[in-house]
């Protein structure tokens, strides 16, 4: 295993969690996690929590370029993707890369975005490419989108459809922050000054050696099945309509990986599934009409809390 890129995650989520992002170690695990299986991260909360800082502190200190992109009503894929413009010098059409050309971007408030423009990303988040004007573009590696999403309750926003969900690997809340350190936080003010000194502590390529690691962790036969169990499960349930994907099963299996790799161990165990199984698998849920205002989450704690747990 590559010990030492493990003990830099860490270093970097106790860090961030203890000085400049304090409160968030949960979303900075589930983030780091993220990035260590390959996949996307969306965090679902109210404005001004923090998951705008926490995108690009997770930046700078895995050395990653950046990209954000305030999303509103009238974005274009465009405004994401790039276009090609007419160059009068070379008497040709030359392509000016959007921000979605970093190895992190941060898509804010998605779900103010037109629906046709959250399609945009649907290629990148799966291929790691985007297609504009017919010809192809591969994206930075590794590449990973952090979006950030408002209660849909709130005026001016756009659900994100099933199929965009499930492109994301894990879903997790900021939350508000202790009360004394929150009193704090409004004494001394924004943070966002303090993120422009922070300095890497890896490398791109490090991070694809960590993910190559990760890739190799042992999953055994019984730890597959209990995942299986827990998507069979969640399809039989009485308020769920759809119930999780074969994709969200590939998905837990990699974020247990993940977490078998954090905490030092080259095997699954049937811990690290638990840890991470609401955060992969609630939003992928579609619950009955009549059901929509049950918590996916604790559905599928419930059937954590039911299944069989396998013997390591």
């Amino acid at each position: 295993m590559s010990l030492l890129h493990r003990q830099a995650m860490l270093d970097v989520i106790d860090s961030l969690a203890h000085n400049t992002l304090q409160g968030k170690i949960r979303a900075l695990r589930i983030a780091i996690v993220c990035l260590l299986a390959g996949g996307h991260l969306l965090i679902e909360d109210i404005p001004g929590l923090g998951k705008t800082s926490l995108a690009l502190a997770l930046s700078r200190v895995l050395g990653l370029s950046f990209g954000r992109v305030q999303c509103t009503s009238d974005l274009l894929p465009s405004d994401i993707t790039g276009l090609s413009i007419f160059d009068r010098q070379t008497n040709n059409f030359r392509f000016i890369q959007g921000p979605i050309f970093n190895h992190l971007i941060l898509l804010d408030e998605v779900n103010r975005a037109m629906p046709k423009t959250q399609s945009a990303m649907l290629e990148a988040m799966e291929e790691m490419r985007v297609t504009v004007e017919g010809v192809t573009y591969p994206l930075p590696n590794p590449f990973m989108v952090i979006a950030t999403q408002n209660p849909v309750e709130q005026i001016g926003t756009f659900a994100l459809p099933e199929s965009q969900l499930d492109r994301f690997l894990a879903t997790t809340d900021i939350g508000y922050p202790p009360a004394e350190l929150e009193q704090q936080i409004i004494q001394h003010g924004s943070i966002r000054h303090q993120l422009e000194g922070l300095r890497p502590r890896l490398e791109p390529q490090q991070i694809l050696e960590a993910r190559a690691a990760v890739s190799h962790i042992k999953l055994a036969d019984n730890l597959a099945g209990y995942i299986h169990a827990l998507a069979l499960a969640s399809r039989e349930h009485s308020m769920v309509q759809s119930g999780i994907s074969t994709r969200g099963g590939i998905n837990l299996a990699g974020a247990a990986r993940a977490e078998a790799y954090l905490e030092g161990r080259d095997f699954v165990i049937p811990e690290d599934v638990q840890a991470i199984a609401v955060q992969v698998e609630a939003h992928r849920l579609i619950l009955k009409p009549e059901y929509e205002s049950q918590s996916k989450q604790e559905i599928i704690r419930s059937l954590l809390q039911k299944l069989a747990v396998p013997l390591v």
